[in-house]
């Protein structure tokens, strides 16, 4: 459905020393500390510590940008992420596969 669009949420990725990251996203992976989590707007309120791994965002027009993160924690309400971490850094960014998305 062209022209449509999806509902997005503002994304704060801070280290301790710099800001990491800051736009709006479609959706964000994290590296929970009980295993991998996706966050989507709207999402219900959470507070979660995170570990060692790769924060995955996918920005509105469908590019996937990944973050090498190292221990923190995420806070979600009123549709805004914030990801705290120790140490953080870009990894890639690319455009989401659209052929595996029509699947």
């Amino acid at each position: 459905m062209a022209g449509v669009e999806k509902p997005t949420m503002a994304v704060n990725i801070v280290a301790a020393d710099r800001p990491v990251w800051s736009g709006k996203a479609r959706s964000v992976t994290i590296p929970a500390s009980e295993g991998g989590m996706g966050i989507l707007p709207n999402h219900e309120p959470v507070l979660t510590v995170i570990k060692s791994g790769t924060v995955t965002v996918v920005d509105p027009e469908g590019t996937r940008q990944s973050f090498k993160v190292d221990n923190g924690f995420i806070a979600f309400d009123s549709n805004k992420l914030t990801v705290a971490v120790d140490r953080g850094s870009v990894v890639t960014a690319e455009p989401e596969d659209s052929d595996a998305l029509a699947s």
